[in-house]
């Protein structure tokens, strides 16, 4: 039995957070029950002190330090970050946080607002881990590992112990993976605690390095690239971690992008919870068929964060709208003298579109003498309408491109 993180240091370690992390509610997804065929609930740990579960294993490592610890630093790609901030403050730290030079600007903004002093370093964790460890011995810091730390570890799993509690027939538990801390955690809590609970791990594909160093049998670095799930795109497992996860969970699946987008939305729309891409995994996984729910009890997907950078979320909802069909964009040609355009658009209003924007496109679409394009960008009542939409532009004696 691998000993790094025991059962009894995860249930210590929920003494140590009880006065500042949150106890998260778990609620049943009628919705997903329905199209998936099983008893599912969200853990809802989006709605965590600083918007993701990481608090929970700041405040426990701290907890293990030298009274005579006066700061820390880390590195972080954002949540860790902020949530070591806000656990240094708490207990009278100092805190330095490394992140990658392109991190969430909301998540640099809300560390600093926590006290942390942010250095901006390189394009990954990775490079921000190096740093700081420099950091750490020049300076005399205490490091807090995003993940490879069995006190961190230990401070994750007090999720799980929550779960034990708030779910009697919990049969099978969906966690997205990163570096692997949070199923770590949860894993040594529930398959030490029950017997017959499945875990499974959800990692983005477009950085799976956990679920390719299981396969090999090795650890393997991920190639890396951009994804909505920045919380978790990290490119080598941890030596702590991988040993753990190899040994206590069952399966470690992969979900796309697409997949990602649309249960980021799916949560916004059905149960009404923010939730970043990491956070998303495990409800991509279950949309896509990738994960079966569990036959008999209950599935729950732990939704780990919800700090979604604002104008991501915009890029998805719009794209989500269109994909629905309830936003259309259509490009078309009209004569260029007046009353053309107002024409149009009576016609459309007549077919009850609501106009969001439009342009006057002169160069680079091969426009006859006289003739201006028009690209329209119009809400829907969803696919139908905008089918009848298209159908009267056409009727009406106007082409019709629909642009995505």
């Amino acid at each position: 039995m691998i000993r790094d993180v025991p059962l009894e240091k995860v249930q210590a370690a929920r003494e140590v957070v009880a006065d500042v992390a949150r106890d998260t509610a778990v609620i049943e997804s009628r919705y997903l029950s329905r199209t998936t065929g099983g008893a599912i609930a969200v853990k809802a740990e989006n709605l965590q002190r600083t918007g993701s579960f990481k608090v929970r294993g700041a405040l426990n490592k701290i907890a293990t330090l030298d009274p005579e610890t006066k700061g820390v630093v880390t590195a972080s790609a954002g949540n860790h970050g902020q949530s070591v901030a806000y656990a240094a403050r708490a207990r009278g730290l100092t805190s330095v946080i490394f992140m990658p030079e392109r991190a969430s600007l909301g998540k640099i903004a809300a560390a600093r607002e926590s006290g942390a002093e942010i250095m901006l370093r390189g394009d990954s964790v990775d490079v921000c881990i190096e740093a700081a460890l420099d950091y750490a011995e020049a300076e005399g810091a205490a490091f807090i590992h995003p993940f490879d730390d069995p006190a961190v570890i230990a401070g994750q799993g007090t999720l799980g112990l929550e779960l034990l509690e708030q779910v009697p027939d919990l049969a099978k538990v969906l966690i997205p993976v990163g570096g692997g801390g949070l199923a770590a955690g949860i894993a040594t809590a529930v398959k030490e605690s029950r017997d017959g609970v499945e875990i499974v791990g959800v990692q983005a594909e477009a950085c799976a390095a956990v679920a390719r160093s299981i396969v090999e049998g090795k650890p393997v670095e991920a190639a890396g690239g951009s994804t909505l799930a920045d919380g978790i795109a990290v490119k080598r497992p941890g030596v702590i971690t991988l040993p753990l996860l190899e040994h206590l969970v069952d399966e470690i699946v992969v979900v796309g992008e697409d997949a990602i987008a649309e249960a980021i939305m799916l949560l916004l729309e059905r149960t009404k919870l923010v939730v970043e891409g990491a956070g998303a995994v495990g409800v991509a996984a279950l949309l896509r068929e990738i994960v079966k729910p569990a036959e008999l009890g209950t599935t729950v997907v732990v939704l780990s964060g919800g700090n979604i950078d604002i104008g991501v979320l915009a890029d998805i909802a719009r794209r989500h709208e269109t994909a629905k069909g309830r936003r259309l964009r259509v490009f078309t040609t009209i004569s260029d003298e007046p009353g053309s355009l107002a024409a149009l658009l009576t016609r459309l209003a007549e077919g009850g579109a609501n106009l969001i924007d439009i342009d006057h496109v002169r160069e680079g679409v091969g426009l006859a003498v006289r003739e201006t394009g028009v690209e329209l960008v119009m809400e829907t009542r969803g696919a139908e309408h905008a089918q009848r939409l298209l159908e009267l532009i056409e009727k009406s004696g106007y082409s019709a491109r629909v642009l995505n």
